[in-house]
């Protein structure tokens, strides 16, 4: 994911963070606690949607018309990045989620951006792995 993604991200989770009204709130937990209970190992791309769309959720409560319009093609990308990492990041996802909603909570903006920076790089990192072709070692 380029890098210019991963800031916006990380700009959406700090001014959703600012922003946030008990009712968004409320909906983040949610949709964060449903699709964390989803299995992963039967209809992942289905999960690697609902995670998604997270950013889209920040984007709403950031109310920001601007932001908007940065974020709209983010989802997408989530779905792919996640979609390539796999089921087995599965854990990883609701943890930084998980993380996310308790920093919003105590109103760390910083702290939520730098989560979802940080959760971002680290789905790269392992989605770019995955990609990488094995090459038979000969003697």
């Amino acid at each position: 994911m380029d890098d210019e993604l991963i800031r916006v991200a990380g700009l959406a989770a700090r001014v959703a963070c600012r922003r946030m009204t008990a009712g968004y709130l409320r909906a983040l937990s949610d949709s964060i606690e449903q699709v964390c209970c989803l299995p992963a190992t039967f209809g992942w791309d289905r999960k690697a949607t609902a995670y998604a769309e997270i950013v889209n959720l920040l984007a709403d409560a950031a109310a920001d018309p601007v932001l908007a319009l940065l974020v709209r093609n983010l989802p997408g990308h989530l779905y792919e990045l996640m979609v390539t990492a796999g089921p087995a990041a599965d854990d990883i996802i609701a943890s930084s989620r998980r993380r996310l909603l308790a920093l919003i909570r105590a109103r760390d903006a910083d702290g939520a951006g730098r989560e979802m920076e940080q959760h971002l790089e680290g789905l790269s990192w392992i989605a770019e792995r995955r990609c990488v072709p094995v090459r038979e070692v000969t003697p």
